[in-house]
């Protein structure tokens, strides 16, 4: 497993963080958004160096799952929860949030052979609420997520790419009309 820097940064500060707290997945949640605002505060352009950094640190916290007590899924619809929150309360663009956070949830869990159906929905529905907490459109979110989750898998591989739309399209915690547009898009472009 080769993580950036970023990643293995944020993997380690969310374990020895997290590791041992009795509500894992609020600590994580805390934990999170704490590493991503301080990502954006030292990045000097938030537009770009940022936005990248979303993914990294997603991702670094995705492949610690196991570690600090968390399945791959919920530890990714936490933690792309947390990052979007973050974004925003940094002033960043939230749907680009989304996507990255959204992509690196998805190349954390192929890294340690996590269910990559079970997280795409845990993503889309992470962004959903984070949405609704930052005054973002959920139908935006669930969109934004949608696509990048389809096309991270896509990359890791066919069975990925096919495991994740055959999961977001059975989840009935998802916007039905909105995956399936996603979906449809998707496979026209390949």
């Amino acid at each position: 497993m080769v993580l950036s820097k970023i990643a293995e940064e944020a993997s380690k500060t969310i374990v020895s963080t997290v590791k041992g707290t009795d509500d894992v997945l609020t600590a994580l949640r805390g934990a999170v958004k704490s590493q991503v605002t301080g990502v954006f505060k030292d990045a000097a352009d938030m537009a770009t160096t940022g936005m990248d950094s979303v993914t990294e640190v997603v991702k670094g916290v995705v492949t610690s799952a196991g570690e600090i007590g968390a399945t791959t899924a919920d530890a990714a619809k936490t933690t792309v929860s947390a990052a979007v929150r973050g974004v925003s309360e940094a002033g960043g663009d939230v749907l680009t949030a989304t996507r990255r956070a959204a992509r690196g949830a998805i190349m954390g869990a192929s890294e340690v052979g996590g269910d990559m159906g079970r997280v795409a929905v845990s993503v889309v529905e992470g962004a959903v609420d984070a949405a609704g907490n930052v005054g973002t459109s959920s139908a935006d979110a669930a969109k934004n997520a949608t696509l990048a989750v389809v096309k991270a898998a896509d990359e890791v591989g066919d069975a990925a790419g096919k495991s994740v739309r055959e999961a977001l399209m059975s989840a009935a915690s998802l916007p039905r009309d909105v995956v399936e547009a996603v979906i449809k898009g998707s496979e026209k472009k390949n």
